[in-house]
């Protein structure tokens, strides 16, 4: 058969063949491909490996942090200057682009790296059978065809369709979101069968964790699963974040301003006879005050220094304005495994001796109490059924169950959940399989559906202790163990018990696993079924589950409180999802869960108007995942995901936050995200959250801050032309204020700590700008006081015989020191909107009280040496000036004290802190 048949010409989905098609569509055979064979399919399907996409280059870098609208204005300005030779004005505006630039290109420089995290993750070497022999190559040589040997410890290095196998079980977390190892065997599956019971497919990069298998290669490289969420990666852009939209529409809306009045202005100083140099010199000077330079500068380090802070609270922020999103976030999707829950099997019910005993207790450390009802149970109190159960959960055990620094598991999750258990009850493991040594065992397997073990408990007694699948156990006893140590007949009462509690298992959605054991006189010549299916004494059942963190219990009721919802995606079967979404706290519109079948027979409008009543998803895939943010998205809600898959990578780079799990996520995952975690769990999240709107209240009095101070100076400029005074600042003052003397006050307002619970706030509207109504008009309110003030002092310090288009340096030293000082008291006042600085504490933020100490001390460096009269054209001012100078200063803080007593911006929230 033609190699043209071969794999890309079939449609119909490799895990509904039979064995025989398989070979047949790959034209391959058990004895494996030929050396001929694998160079032509080399050559025609590439090499198996993830195609890199290139990181961006420093020029790209450069160029993405300089396409800005406020850096082309700033841009402008500089060439402006320099055109009108004015090299100081250039130089500083200059300088002001250039630390924007490094800035921004060190904290993006790590941004597009999933590719090469996925790329790692790839097996390097793989066991192929060719020519009728057994091969290790490189995992990159293996090519459609090839039947590769699948061991213990290894990964799969291509997706494969399983041929023979035993006892294999494959770890496709990563991929499925599915927190147990996937069962495999051979056979076919119905079409459309979801990826994660796909049981007959193994997929590129999952681990094999038991068992051993053969496979045919069918998909390899970008072809694989893998490669297309490579692929769906490379594809999915990053949305700009609302920060983005909000500064790039301010920018606009401030440099068209900026640029209007210098037009005006120059056309008005031109009709009145001024100079036309000193004009556009003057209008220049306009431009750059409307413009605050310094607040791309200002806001990135306000991010940054919240990023820090939020880093001590466990969030690493990849991404700056990621971090101004959070505050908004009005919908949280989470994963369950891991972040919700702890990713730790914990035994929670055990049923024996007619006895229904709860344990306390979550996770791996063996901290917990037995109770029965209210009470708790004493060891000399146990049934003689629960300790023997208590004794299978050891020596029908494989795990192991250690602490060093901490409590470490070793094998299966379910089994060392029993371990766990048998501690928590008192017992000694490794004391008790010293005593009680394994002689024989049948391991388990999904064809029997239990495991048994064989031991010798005395000189000349055996017992056999078996666990499994209930509805199995169940048909192997004739007897049960009850409260007393007697054994009875199982008949249909005790079998109808067993069933209730099942059931009742089931209500709570925890995983049932039955015990049973048979004493025997001597040891078989080699254990077989026939021994252990029949004859046994039904011990009792063990339920367990993974439990919800208490931490994210209790955060996920503090976010929803917040406004903020909550949506659980996972991989597990719909029945556990929904128990452990209401043993969370999840809000439930409806008890539906909708899977990912769901979701394939939904059409994008349906699952857009649906998804407003829909809290739980299960068994959805990579792209079920993207479509459910999607959905979202086009619903105007401001998303945050978490992952820790690689299956989670599309969709954590395309949501507006990408949350990451640092300790179990993948480096894909990390890549892919705008947040990593350092601790997984949920309750990081909402801490994240609550920072991220502190931050965004800290950047409103920035941002308010800096524009009262861009529209203060335009006031100045503009009312003293319209008025014919000389120019009473220079363009170097103004930068002089705008990006040096604000910068030691602007830089602690971002780092306000918060006056109330914003928690207990709803999340602001996605589309809110960044300058509110009540900020404009506070703005607006403020600035001509500070204008006048300016004004009044420059006014008063002419020369008699002042003429318009002179320059008088000692008035405008004045001037200029007067409007700096304004920004001294405007920074405190800054503070809050509605509440009076004395009542949120006078010397509670103490970075803005230094920070206002060095303005001032730069203000006077500048006005007393040699160097500030060089370079600002300066000229000392008389001490006496300074009784005049800080008494007008201080008149825009007592005059915003007098409308906040009147709630002019608005009133407080009941739980502001006073």
């Amino acid at each position: 058969m033609s190699l043209e048949k071969n794999p890309d010409t079939n449609t119909t989905p490799w895990y509904t063949l039979k064995k025989d098609n398989i070979y047949e569509q790959l034209d391959t055979s058990p004895e494996g491909l030929t050396s001929e064979s694998v160079q032509k399919r080399l050559e025609k399907y590439g090499p198996n490996e993830l195609e890199a996409e290139s990181g961006p280059s420093l020029w790209k870098l450069i160029l993405k942090q300089l396409r800005s609208p406020l850096i082309y204005i700033l841009l402008g300005a500089t060439a402006l200057s320099l055109a009108m030779q004015h090299y100081t004005d250039a130089g500083v505006i200059f300088f002001i682009v250039i630390f924007n630039t490094v800035l921004g290109i060190i904290q993006e420089y790590r941004a597009e790296k999933a590719l090469s995290a996925l790329y790692e993750l790839t097996a390097p070497h793989a066991r192929v059978i060719r020519e009728d022999k057994e091969h290790e190559i490189e995992a990159r040589d293996v090519v459609p065809g090839d039947v590769v040997i699948l061991k213990t410890g290894s990964r799969v290095p291509a997706d494969a369709r399983l041929i023979e196998s035993e006892e294999l079980q494959i770890d496709e977390s990563a991929l499925t979101g599915e927190s147990d190892p996937a069962q495999k065997e051979p056979g076919s599956v119905e079409k459309d069968t979801p990826l994660a019971d796909q049981h007959n497919m193994v997929f590129m990069s999952t681990a094999v964790t038991n068992g051993w298998g053969k496979a045919i290669v069918v998909s390899t490289g970008m072809d694989s699963q893998m490669g297309e969420i490579a692929g769906q990666v490379r594809e999915t852009k990053r949305e700009e974040t609302p920060l983005q939209k909000r500064l790039a529409g301010l920018a606009k809306i401030l440099g068209i301003s900026g640029i209007g009045l210098g037009v005006v202005l120059f056309g008005l100083g031109l009709l009145r006879g001024h100079d036309i140099v000193q004009m556009a010199l003057f209008s220049v000077a306009l431009a750059v005050s409307a413009i605050p330079e310094g607040l791309p500068a200002v806001i990135s380090v306000t991010l940054a220094l919240g990023v820090k802070r939020m880093t001590k609270r466990g969030s690493i922020v990849r991404r700056l304005p990621a971090v101004e999103t959070l505050g908004s976030t009005t919908v949280i999707c989470s994963d369950k495994t891991g972040t919700i829950t702890r990713n730790e099997m914990t035994v929670t019910r055990v049923w024996a001796g007619n006895q229904t005993i709860t344990l306390t207790g979550e996770g791996y450390v063996p901290e917990g109490q037995l109770f029965v009802g209210e009470e708790t149970l004493d060891p000399a109190d146990y049934s003689p059924a629960l300790e023997q159960l208590v004794h299978v959960s050891i020596l029908n055990n494989d795990s192991k169950h250690e602490k060093d620094d901490e409590w470490t598991i070793e094998g299966d999750p379910t089994e060392a959940a029993l371990l766990v258990l048998a501690r928590k009850a008192g017992k000694d493991p490794d004391e008790l399989r010293q005593k009680t040594p394994r002689i024989d065992e049948i391991p388990f397997s999904s064809k029997y559906k239990y495991m048994a073990t064989l031991h010798k408990d005395s000189e000349s007694g055996y017992t056999l202790y078996v666990k499994g699948a209930p509805e199995q156990i169940m048909q192997f006893c004739d007897r049960m163990l009850d409260e007393k140590g007697d054994t009875v007949a199982m008949n249909d009462d005790t079998q109808q018990s067993i069933k209730d509690q099942l059931q009742d298992m089931a209500n709570d959605a925890l995983r049932p696993l039955a015990m049973a054991m048979k004493p025997m006189d001597q040891q078989p010549d080699d254990l077989q079924a026939e021994h252990v299916e029949s004859g046994l004494i039904f011990l009792g059942l063990t339920g367990m589950v993974d439990p919800p963190r208490k931490k994210a219990i209790e955060a996920i009721e503090k976010a929803q409180k917040a406004g903020i919802r909550v949506i659980m995606i996972t991989g597990d079967q719909p029945d556990t999802a929904r128990a452990v979404a209401q043993k969370a706290g999840i809000e439930l519109a409806s008890d539906t869960v909708l899977t990912g079948v769901d979701l394939d027979d939904m059409s994008d409008e349906d699952l857009q108007k649906d998804i407003n009543e829909i809290n739980v998803f299960a068994r959805v895939s990579p792209s079920h995942k993207l479509r459910i943010v999607s959905a979202l998205q086009n619903n105007k809600e401001i998303v945050a995901m978490t992952g820790d898959g690689v299956n989670d990578a599309p969709a954590l780079k395309s949501v507006d936050i990408g949350v990451a799990m640092g300790g179990t996520g993948t480096e894909v995952a990390k890549e892919a995200a705008e947040m990593v975690l350092t601790k997984d769990d949920f309750a990081t999240i909402v801490d994240a959250i609550e920072e991220g709107r502190v931050i965004y209240n800290n950047l409103k009095r920035v941002a308010f801050f800096l524009l009262t101070t861009s529209l203060a100076e335009v006031l100045t400029l503009g009312i003293s032309l319209m008025i014919g005074l000389p120019l009473p600042l220079t363009a170097v003052m103004i930068l002089w204020i705008n990006l040096i003397s604000d910068v030691p006050a602007d830089i602690p307002l971002g780092i306000e700590p918060k006056h109330w619970d914003v928690l207990k706030q709803p999340p602001r509207p996605p589309d809110e700008p960044l300058l509110t109504t009540s900020i404009i008009r506070r703005m607006f309110l403020l600035a001509p006081v500070v204008a006048a003030g300016t004004l009044l002092m420059y006014y008063f310090h002419l020369p008699n015989d002042w003429q318009s288009n002179e320059m008088y340096p000692l008035a405008q030293t004045i001037a200029f020191t007067t409007l700096a000082a304004f920004q001294w008291f405007q920074a405190i006042l800054s503070r809050s909107s509605v509440l009076s600085v004395f009542s949120i504490g006078f010397f509670r933020n103490r970075w803005l009280m230094l920070g206002i100490s060095t303005a001032i001390l730069l203000q006077l460096a500048v006005v007393y040496t040699p160097f500030g009269h060089t370079l600002f054209q300066t000229q000392s001012i008389p001490v006496k000036e300074w009784l005049l100078i800080l008494p007008v200063a201080a008149s825009v803080w007592v005059f915003d004290e007098i409308l906040k007593q009147f709630h002019v911006h608005g009133r407080p929230p009941k739980n502001h802190k006073s």
